[in-house]
């Protein structure tokens, strides 16, 4: 049996579509939907139904879903052990949205130079949900924002970055009062389900300001878009590049003691791919110590009335 197959057949049952597991396999959907016929016709039986607008798993796929997920951990272990005298097989991590545009480019492009029987699987996610399928043992490995909490003993985290909160206004306000600005403009929202949401919160707090409030987001590049279309300020990680292109905006500091949003990897210590996680977090502190000597966001805060355009 092609382990592909069952991979394909996993995809679609956890993400509910042909059309996502082939994005995240990079495959076609009609390779995908070859590799499940085939799959169906070995075993002779229906895996996959259609429920409404997703594909769930029939009975006969939910009684083997959890059998395939060992078999493909199976095989990577037996990959893993067949190098085990040079970081190689298969690396699943999960990275937040920021840290795949910035921070993993760099990584990938070192882990490909120096180690290149490393195959990386990204998963994009928030913090949030990304920290759980680590500890859940779907993920080796996640970029996340530190945790407001103390990871599990079992689980380790090392910080790679800090990227400090910032004022983001409209560039034309660059030399205006940050206090000023948060007090009396529209405030964008950094999403406060999110940690880093969370550290905005607490800006305010330690601040003493309740601002205006306009809108709520999640996604840090179209919180930065609305604050170039003159809708409101916002209080924002300042993360490395790039940010979305063409934004006249302002990087104020803001007033008092800096709050910073860490960001790092978690990864279980007892993890049998230990040596590729390691592997993995010295080509990420590479990256950022590249950056850092750039003047990047992952070692200083944004200068007063710093302009992004």
């Amino acid at each position: 049996m092609d382990t592909r197959f069952l991979e394909s057949f996993i995809a679609v049952a956890d993400h509910g579509s042909m059309a996502e597991a082939a994005r995240r396999l990079a495959i076609t959907p009609a390779a995908v939907a070859q590799r499940i016929r085939a799959l169906e016709a070995e075993l002779g039986t229906s895996l996959l139904a259609r429920a409404g607008r997703t594909m769930q798993p029939t009975e006969a796929g939910a009684a083997i879903m959890e059998r395939a997920r060992l078999l493909l951990n199976d095989e990577r272990e037996l990959k893993a052990l067949a190098l085990a005298d040079t970081p190689a097989g298969e690396l699943r991590i999960g990275a937040i949205a920021t840290a795949v545009t910035g921070l993993l480019p760099g990584v990938l492009a070192r882990l490909a130079a120096n180690h290149p029987q490393v195959e990386i699987y990204v998963q994009p996610g928030n913090s949030i949900e990304l920290y759980d399928r680590v500890i859940g043992g779907e993920l080796d490995a996640a970029l996340i924002v530190e945790p407001p909490f103390a990871p599990p003993k079992t689980h380790a985290f090392a910080p790679l970055g800090e990227e400090p909160i910032v004022l983001v206004a409209p560039g034309e306000r660059a030399g205006e009062d940050p206090l000023r600005l948060l007090a009396s403009e529209p405030f964008i929202r950094y999403d406060r389900n999110h940690w880093g949401g969370r550290l905005v919160d607490a800006a305010l707090r330690r601040l003493g300001i309740r601002p205006r409030e306009r809108f709520e987001l999640d996604a840090l590049d179209a919180i930065a878009v609305l604050v170039d279309r003159g809708l409101g300020v916002a209080l924002l990680p300042d993360w490395p590049p790039p940010w979305p292109e063409g934004l006249a905006i302002a990087k104020l500091p803001v007033p008092g003691p800096a709050i910073t949003r860490r960001i790092g990897l978690i990864w279980p210590r007892s993890s049998r791919r230990r040596r590729l996680i390691e592997a993995l977090i010295g080509e990420a502190h590479g990256v950022s110590g590249t950056m850092a000597s750039r003047g990047g966001a992952t070692a200083a805060p944004a200068a007063a009335g710093r302009e992004c355009r």
